[in-house]
Protein backbone atom coordinates (compact mmCIF):
# COMPACT_ATOMS: atom_id res chain seq x y z
CA UNK A 1 0.00 0.00 0.00
CA UNK A 2 1.38 3.38 -0.96
CA UNK A 3 1.73 5.97 1.99
CA UNK A 4 1.21 8.67 -0.66
CA UNK A 5 -2.83 10.21 -0.49
CA UNK A 6 -3.78 12.74 -2.96
CA UNK A 7 -6.00 15.02 -2.44
CA UNK A 8 -8.23 16.95 -4.39
CA UNK A 9 -9.31 20.66 -3.47
CA UNK A 10 -12.93 22.04 -5.38
CA UNK A 11 -13.45 25.26 -5.44
CA UNK A 12 -15.89 26.32 -7.60
CA UNK A 13 -18.06 29.92 -8.71
CA UNK A 14 -21.87 30.13 -7.51
CA UNK A 15 -23.66 30.33 -10.95
CA UNK A 16 -27.35 31.36 -9.39
CA UNK A 17 -28.30 35.06 -8.68
CA UNK A 18 -27.57 36.01 -5.44
CA UNK A 19 -32.01 36.97 -5.74
CA UNK A 20 -32.80 33.91 -6.36
CA UNK A 21 -34.62 31.35 -3.53
CA UNK A 22 -32.27 29.46 -1.06
CA UNK A 23 -33.49 26.15 -2.85
CA UNK A 24 -32.45 27.11 -6.00
CA UNK A 25 -28.64 27.72 -5.10
CA UNK A 26 -28.26 24.21 -3.25
CA UNK A 27 -30.19 22.67 -5.96
CA UNK A 28 -27.77 24.27 -9.05
CA UNK A 29 -24.14 23.73 -6.48
CA UNK A 30 -25.26 20.60 -5.34
CA UNK A 31 -25.77 19.35 -9.23
CA UNK A 32 -22.37 21.59 -10.26
CA UNK A 33 -20.05 19.96 -7.07
CA UNK A 34 -21.40 16.22 -7.61
CA UNK A 35 -19.83 16.78 -10.91
CA UNK A 36 -17.04 18.41 -10.02
CA UNK A 37 -15.93 15.56 -7.25
CA UNK A 38 -16.30 12.51 -10.05
CA UNK A 39 -14.37 14.65 -11.88
CA UNK A 40 -11.44 14.92 -9.02
CA UNK A 41 -11.91 11.05 -8.61
CA UNK A 42 -11.04 10.63 -12.24
CA UNK A 43 -7.97 12.36 -12.30
CA UNK A 44 -6.94 10.26 -9.25
CA UNK A 45 -8.46 12.08 -6.03
CA UNK A 46 -8.72 9.79 -2.94
CA UNK A 47 -9.63 12.83 -0.40
CA UNK A 48 -11.71 15.74 -1.96
CA UNK A 49 -12.55 18.82 -0.51
CA UNK A 50 -15.38 20.78 -0.72
CA UNK A 51 -14.87 24.98 -0.39
CA UNK A 52 -16.83 26.60 2.55
CA UNK A 53 -20.36 26.70 2.53
CA UNK A 54 -19.94 25.39 -1.18
CA UNK A 55 -24.04 24.69 -1.91
CA UNK A 56 -24.82 28.47 -2.42
CA UNK A 57 -23.07 32.24 -2.47
CA UNK A 58 -20.67 32.50 0.65
CA UNK A 59 -23.67 34.61 2.56
CA UNK A 60 -21.60 35.36 5.60
CA UNK A 61 -21.05 38.93 3.99
CA UNK A 62 -24.22 39.99 4.45
CA UNK A 63 -26.67 39.83 7.23
CA UNK A 64 -29.91 38.28 5.22
CA UNK A 65 -32.32 35.54 7.38
CA UNK A 66 -32.94 33.99 3.61
CA UNK A 67 -29.57 32.19 4.30
CA UNK A 68 -31.26 30.30 7.43
CA UNK A 69 -32.90 28.15 5.02
CA UNK A 70 -29.80 26.83 3.51
CA UNK A 71 -28.88 25.32 7.27
CA UNK A 72 -29.39 21.17 7.46
CA UNK A 73 -28.33 19.09 10.25
CA UNK A 74 -25.69 16.91 10.06
CA UNK A 75 -25.50 13.79 9.68
CA UNK A 76 -29.29 13.62 9.27
CA UNK A 77 -29.91 15.84 6.37
CA UNK A 78 -30.17 15.43 2.69
CA UNK A 79 -26.91 16.97 1.57
CA UNK A 80 -25.05 14.91 3.60
CA UNK A 81 -26.66 11.60 2.87
CA UNK A 82 -26.74 12.18 -1.12
CA UNK A 83 -22.53 13.07 -0.59
CA UNK A 84 -22.50 9.59 1.82
CA UNK A 85 -23.64 7.92 -1.34
CA UNK A 86 -21.52 9.59 -3.08
CA UNK A 87 -18.63 9.00 -1.30
CA UNK A 88 -19.40 4.82 -1.05
CA UNK A 89 -19.92 5.00 -4.78
CA UNK A 90 -16.69 6.85 -5.84
CA UNK A 91 -14.36 4.98 -2.58
CA UNK A 92 -13.15 8.51 -1.89
CA UNK A 93 -13.43 10.56 1.10
CA UNK A 94 -15.20 13.60 1.37
CA UNK A 95 -15.21 16.88 3.11
CA UNK A 96 -18.47 18.25 2.88
CA UNK A 97 -18.40 22.09 4.27
CA UNK A 98 -22.20 23.14 5.09
CA UNK A 99 -24.13 25.09 7.06
CA UNK A 100 -25.48 23.49 10.34
CA UNK A 101 -28.32 23.83 12.11
CA UNK A 102 -28.64 22.08 15.55
CA UNK A 103 -31.82 22.02 17.17
CA UNK A 104 -34.51 24.86 16.44
CA UNK A 105 -31.76 27.83 16.58
CA UNK A 106 -28.22 27.22 16.84
CA UNK A 107 -26.25 27.79 13.30
CA UNK A 108 -22.29 25.97 12.63
CA UNK A 109 -20.46 26.71 10.07
CA UNK A 110 -19.18 22.75 9.45
CA UNK A 111 -17.31 20.70 7.69
CA UNK A 112 -18.66 17.03 7.65
CA UNK A 113 -16.19 14.64 6.86
CA UNK A 114 -16.96 11.65 5.41
CA UNK A 115 -15.26 8.04 4.71
CA UNK A 116 -14.65 6.58 1.64
CA UNK A 117 -17.14 3.64 2.64
CA UNK A 118 -19.83 6.26 2.37
CA UNK A 119 -19.63 6.23 6.43
CA UNK A 120 -20.25 9.30 8.31
CA UNK A 121 -16.55 9.84 10.22
CA UNK A 122 -17.84 13.72 12.11
CA UNK A 123 -17.31 16.77 11.81
CA UNK A 124 -15.66 19.85 12.35
CA UNK A 125 -17.13 23.54 13.95
CA UNK A 126 -16.59 26.73 13.66
CA UNK A 127 -18.53 28.75 16.08
CA UNK A 128 -19.10 31.78 14.27
CA UNK A 129 -19.85 32.42 11.04
CA UNK A 130 -17.12 35.09 9.75
CA UNK A 131 -18.29 38.91 8.87
CA UNK A 132 -16.11 39.93 5.77
CA UNK A 133 -16.84 42.94 3.01
CA UNK A 134 -19.92 42.98 0.88
CA UNK A 135 -19.60 43.93 -3.10
CA UNK A 136 -15.93 44.34 -4.07
CA UNK A 137 -14.89 44.08 -0.65
CA UNK A 138 -16.08 40.72 -0.25
CA UNK A 139 -14.15 39.51 -3.28
CA UNK A 140 -11.12 41.00 -2.35
CA UNK A 141 -11.24 39.46 1.48
CA UNK A 142 -10.69 35.75 0.28
CA UNK A 143 -14.56 34.71 0.84
CA UNK A 144 -13.47 32.79 -2.34
CA UNK A 145 -10.42 30.24 -0.92
CA UNK A 146 -10.50 26.98 0.39
CA UNK A 147 -12.08 26.59 3.82
CA UNK A 148 -9.83 26.41 7.09
CA UNK A 149 -12.18 23.93 7.73
CA UNK A 150 -10.66 21.35 5.24
CA UNK A 151 -7.34 22.65 5.82
CA UNK A 152 -7.69 21.54 9.51
CA UNK A 153 -9.55 18.39 9.04
CA UNK A 154 -6.50 17.47 6.45
CA UNK A 155 -3.83 18.41 8.73
CA UNK A 156 -5.55 15.84 11.53
CA UNK A 157 -6.13 12.98 8.80
CA UNK A 158 -2.32 13.23 7.92
CA UNK A 159 -1.50 12.88 11.97
CA UNK A 160 -3.21 9.95 12.15
CA UNK A 161 -2.47 8.65 8.80
CA UNK A 162 1.41 8.67 10.07
CA UNK A 163 0.75 6.68 13.53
Amino acid sequence: MSDTVKIGLIQASNDVDGHEPVEVHKQKAIEKHIRLVRETKDKGAQVICLQEIFYGPYFCSEQNPKWYDAAEEIPNGPTTKLFQELAKELGVVIVLPIYEREGIATYYNTAAVIDADGSYLGKYRKQHIPHVGVGDQAAASGRNTISNQATSVIRCSIRLLRR
